[in-house]
């Protein structure tokens, strides 16, 4: 039994939720969002709330079963509250900045990376050594993070590269004579 797909998903006020057949539609204060929901799995909105629940006892609609809440769950907090990645770069030259569409990344390439900012995703740079990705996709914002900190990620001698603002980055001693 999918311990996350048991509680129901409240919908806040100021978001409307409307359940089509497998479609679930979230509306609120910063934008739209839609999910389409497994076959194996019935959306019903009752009292306020998404209910998600399997339609058998099967393994594979279990495991869609907590996927699908969580997915419905991620939509309404994302058209009310929206999500953020924060990421800092460390390194002597690194830096950040957006121009435009593009954020212009230095990180110590011979060149400049030039990053072309998805549609639905907003990144700022309130420091040179710091970008902000925010949006209301969860998936989306994580995807763009992700893929600007694979440019160049935390090494482990000096902690010079791309990181997360809450990751840890286990470090090394260097070489001994």
């Amino acid at each position: 039994m999918s311990r996350v797909g048991k509680k129901p998903v409240t919908v806040p006020s100021g978001v409307t939720a409307t359940v089509n057949g497998q479609l679930v539609k979230v509306k609120g204060a910063k934008g739209e969002l839609s999910f389409v929901v497994p076959e194996e799995v019935t959306v019903v909105l009752e009292n306020g709330a998404v209910a998600v629940n399997p339609r058998d006892t099967s393994k594979i609609a279990r495991a869609k079963w907590g996927m699908s809440r969580a997915q419905v769950a991620n939509l309404v907090e994302g058209v009310s509250k929206g999500f953020e990645k924060r990421l800092e770069i460390n390194g002597v030259g690194y830096k950040a900045a957006v121009a435009g569409k593009m954020l212009k990344l230095s990180l110590g390439y011979s060149h400049d990376i030039d990053y072309e900012i998805p549609a639905g995703v907003t990144i700022v740079t309130p420091k040179p050594t710091e970008v902000v990705v925010s949006g209301i996709d969860k998936q989306k914002v994580g995807q763009t993070a992700a893929e600007i900190r694979e440019y160049r990620g935390p090494e482990p001698y000096k902690g010079k590269g791309v990181k997360y603002s809450d990751e840890f980055i286990f470090r090394k001693e260097g070489k001994k004579k």
